[in-house]
């Protein structure tokens, strides 16, 4: 299921998903999520949307990293994750592309349930 969701102060839909998925996931306002990013960028010498921060304040905020299996690498799909994960807090990786799956729901400010997915980020003890 797919639910739009776009917490952006203008409505933004492209260049801040990774703000966007984090704001969800942490259950946190988009400014509150842009500003750890940008710190945690600062603190790394690295942008604040590039992989390596993005996996870092994830980590730091109790959330483990898992690669989705390779069996199917063009047809297994966010939707198809979400199904399969009807209960917890996932931000997934497209390579492209950053979304919140929560309790089986894609939350995006667009329909990227046709994504595939080729990382994931579950929350610790949900």
């Amino acid at each position: 299921m797919y639910e739009m969701w776009n917490p952006s102060p203008i409505g933004a839909r492209v260049g801040d998903c990774a703000v966007r998925a984090l704001a969800k996931a942490f259950g946190s306002d988009w400014g509150s999520v842009y500003t750890m990013l940008v710190v945690k960028g600062f603190e790394m010498s690295d942008m604040p949307n590039s992989n390596a921060v993005i996996n870092a304040l994830l980590m730091e905020r109790g959330f483990e990293r898992e690669t989705i299996p390779n069996t199917c690498p063009y047809c297994y799909t966010v939707k198809d994750f979400a199904e399969e994960h009807p209960e917890g807090t996932y931000v997934l990786g497209t390579g492209s592309h950053v979304v919140c799956v929560k309790d089986g729901t894609v939350y995006d400010s667009w329909d990227s349930s046709h994504e595939i997915p080729i990382v994931y980020w579950k929350k610790k003890g949900e």
